[in-house]
């Protein structure tokens, strides 16, 4: 199928915007709740009405994931007024439900979305991830490299020691072998709990976020929305998907995927211009979460397009009861 040069992204760009904000402002009243689902729906439900209100023939390719049995908005859903482009669209309407739920750091709304065709239908599967941020040599590190060969290479292309590099992994136990090495280098680790889009999108501004590169596995689906973030801030990103048993193969093949042992580069995980939104729901590195003050609640949005690099932050101060 061939991908159509242009599909209003400039348009729809604020657009996408208010569908993060105010899927964001829908599950800031259970921060800090315990309930994680609860939070999740309320994501859910504004994201959804968002986006059956822009001018789009939407189809969800990367929604909710099945492994967590949350609402979904889900792989095949078709969303708004069925008028515009057809678009493929990528969302977690809130990346950090248990970060959310315990009111701990870098939850956010986040949406992507592109032409038809322009996004690898991910199945809800593990992929191991790879990424580094912008102005490095192309396959600087790559997959095949074990953990402390790609920290001393990172290290040699940006000219400084093995101690001055940091790699964000989530923190899980399947991990821990690649931690002991990473930190058998000298480089230093931080740790995340969740929410592994962040976790990536920290390389692309390591000035700011502290972090180099990012390594270990999560969700695929939540790669290819990783890979659309990286696509407008710049990055290298690699991702192969990691097979558990015959069923999450057939996922795969019924996504189209032939080549099980692929590795995906950023721009093979999205290959069309796109444009991305992220709203923090909690405080973060890269974004301020949700604020209240009397009668008014406060959002920071970051809004991107790869068309043009340019990526804004947009506060959003609405009346609030």
């Amino acid at each position: 199928m061939s991908i159509p040069k242009d599909f209003n992204d400039r348009m729809l760009s604020l657009g996408l915007a208010r569908v993060a904000e105010q899927a964001a402002i829908a599950s800031a009243k259970l921060i800090g709740h315990g309930d994680e689902k609860a939070a999740d729906q309320a994501a859910v439900n504004a994201m959804r009405e968002q986006l059956n209100k822009l001018d789009i023939k939407g189809v969800v390719v990367i929604g909710e994931g099945e492994r967590d049995e949350a609402p979904m908005l889900y792989i095949g859903e078709e969303v708004g007024t069925g008028t515009g482009p057809g678009v493929d669209i990528a969302l977690d309407p809130l990346e950090g439900t248990t970060l959310t739920a315990k009111d701990m750091p870098n939850a956010l709304t986040v949406i992507a979305m592109g032409p038809r065709g322009s996004m690898l239908h991910a199945p809800d599967v593990y992929m191991d991830k790879l990424a580094v941020g912008p102005g490095l040599p192309t396959d600087v590190v790559t997959l095949d490299m074990s953990p402390s060969e790609r920290v001393a290479a990172l290290a040699k292309a940006k000219g400084v020691k093995n101690t001055d590099i940091t790699v964000c992994i989530l923190e899980r136990e399947r991990h821990d072998e690649m931690i002991a090495e990473v930190r058998s280098t000298g480089a230093a680790i931080r740790l995340i709990t969740d929410g592994d889009v962040a976790g990536v999108m920290h390389c692309a501004e390591a000035e700011i976020t502290g972090i180099d590169m990012y390594m270990g596995s999560g969700g695929a689906p939540e790669g290819v929305l990783a890979a659309a973030a990286l696509k407008c801030m710049g990055g290298q990103m690699y991702g192969k998907l990691l097979f558990r048993n015959d069923d999450e193969r057939g996922r795969a093949a019924k996504a189209g995927i032939t080549d099980l042992d692929k590795i995906y580069t950023r721009d093979e995980l999205v290959t069309a211009d796109v444009i991305f939104a992220a709203t923090g729901v909690t405080d973060g590195s890269i974004l301020s979460g949700i604020k209240r003050t009397p009668g008014w609640i406060t959002t920071e949005t970051i809004l991107m397009r790869s068309k043009t690099g340019s990526v804004r932050r947009v506060i959003y101060r609405n009346p609030f009861e």
